[in-house]
């Protein structure tokens, strides 16, 4: 099925949905393919090959919103998906702010995907992920034990078309790889973990990811317990970016509007580090979350969030937008065709700064560099409170000397981005969000002691 195709078949959806008593309508239609191999011990343990694709139709009716959806792309089927819609309307109440966008008079040109990703066989995607397994393993005697080493890809279009004229395509793909390894020593067993995701398939690294996986097992061999202390602390950019989810709902519009966010009436305040600034790019050249529009088809675009930790405003769907008597940011996502825009990010990084990881180190007396945290799904995605299970590395005059595990840190995550005092030049990204080394000036490290 071609893109025009798609959005031939959401323009006759519009049309009948007008018919059946809409003041106005959208389809969504979205197609995905994804493969995903398994391998452990140098044998494919599983494959799995998933096909999906449907549409999404939203209708407004008296200021009310119904919302209905279908797989089954038949003309009879399509029929039944619109009057449902429209029925569902009946059940919805008023409100005022419903609105579906307008025709964007451009989109950002994006290089999104990579035929590679589609034609290269199967055989060579199982022989990567071996190739991974084979370089991990042969790393350092100690790594013992596969628990996966996998490769990954998805192949998807999306279309979207609205009564108001709107009406946009485009497919992509991306690819990646991922290895999961154990290490024992002295009756000791650590993991390690690493991934890669890319928007070309000739870019995936198995020697990276291979590595670096198995590095990251080896070097928590023979972790000790420390007693409790306030250091230094040093976030791992992977580390970084799990806080940072923590930090980006509160900086959701709808989050705002409910009083769900510390964030309320505070554009223009410096609220966290002035050494961070955060950006929301949805067409950032390379970025797995990059899009020529979002689900309700307004243009992606690059936000300022937070500028030299001054608050500039926050993320929109059209609805939120609506709200406030504001434009929509292109934050409007859908997962799928099965559900209606709901504000998220898309490629949400903290830029470079200008000193490396080393050179953070270096600087430090005592100090703990975190590589993994525990539990980030316990903390509070209101108050930003978070306590959290951690291990990492030892750091003592400029080195990292030795593993330490049981330890923990508690806090809040607006407290732990003001006491950031260095941003390390690292950018690194983790599928939608991304992360430098970043460094807390003081910290209480919890540990058996």
């Amino acid at each position: 099925m071609t893109l025009a195709n798609n959005e031939k078949i959401g323009k006759k959806v519009i049309q009948r949905a007008m018919r059946w008593g809409a003041s106005s309508a959208e389809a969504f239609f979205t197609k995905n393919k994804e493969l995903s191999i398994d391998v452990s011990d140098q044998q494919v343990e599983t494959m799995k090959l998933a096909e999906q694709q449907g549409l999404g139709i939203r209708v407004l009716r008296n200021q009310k919103l119904g919302f209905a959806y279908t797989s089954d792309l038949t003309d009879s089927a399509l029929e039944q998906a619109v009057q449902q819609a429209v029925a569902n309307s009946d059940h919805t109440e008023k409100d005022q702010y419903h609105s579906l966008p307008g025709p964007a008079s451009s989109y950002a040109q994006l290089s999104l995907y990579d035929p590679n990703i589609s034609r290269t066989p199967v055989e060579k995607k199982i022989e990567l992920a071996k190739e991974i397994e084979r370089i991990a393993r042969n790393f350092d005697p100690r790594v013992r034990i596969t628990e996966r080493c996998s490769y990954v890809d998805s192949v998807y279009e999306v279309s979207v078309v609205n009564s108001l004229g709107v009406q946009g395509s485009y497919e992509g793909a991306y690819c990646g790889a991922y290895s999961l390894l154990v290490a024992e020593e002295n009756g000791d067993s650590q993991t390690g973990f690493e991934f890669q995701y890319k928007l070309n398939f000739n870019e995936i690294d198995p020697h990276f990811v291979g590595t670096e996986g198995a590095k990251k097992a080896v070097r928590m061999l023979g972790a000790k317990n420390i007693r409790t202390q306030e250091m230094m602390v040093v976030f791992d950019p992977y580390v970084a970016t799990n806080f940072l989810g923590l930090l980006t709902p509160s900086i959701a519009a709808d989050s705002v509007q409910k009083g769900k966010s510390r964030l309320v009436g505070k554009v223009g305040e410096k609220i966290i580090s002035t050494l961070i600034t955060l950006v929301d790019d949805g067409t950032k050249p390379e970025g797995l979350m990059s899009s020529p529009f979002d689900g309700e088809g307004v243009p992606s675009q690059r936000t300022v969030l937070f500028d030299h930790g001054v608050l500039q405003g926050y993320l929109y769907n059209s609805y939120s937008a609506e709200k406030d008597g504001r434009k929509s940011t292109g934050n409007g996502m859908r997962s799928s065709y099965m559900g209606t825009p709901e504000i998220g990010i898309t490629n949400c990084y903290i830029e470079n700064g200008t000193i490396s990881q080393d050179e953070i180190i270096a600087e430090i007396n005592k100090g703990v560099y975190i590589t993994e945290v525990m539990g980030m799904h316990t903390a509070n995605p209101i108050s930003g409170d978070f306590s959290l299970g951690a291990s990492g590395i030892l750091i003592e005059s400029g080195e990292l000397v030795g593993p330490v595990r049981g330890i923990a840190i508690a806090g809040n995550v607006f407290d732990l981005f003001s006491n950031i005092d260095r941003v390390g030049s690292n950018l690194t990204f983790f599928v939608g969000k991304g992360s430098p080394t970043l460094r807390v000036s003081r910290m209480t490290v919890s540990g058996s002691q």
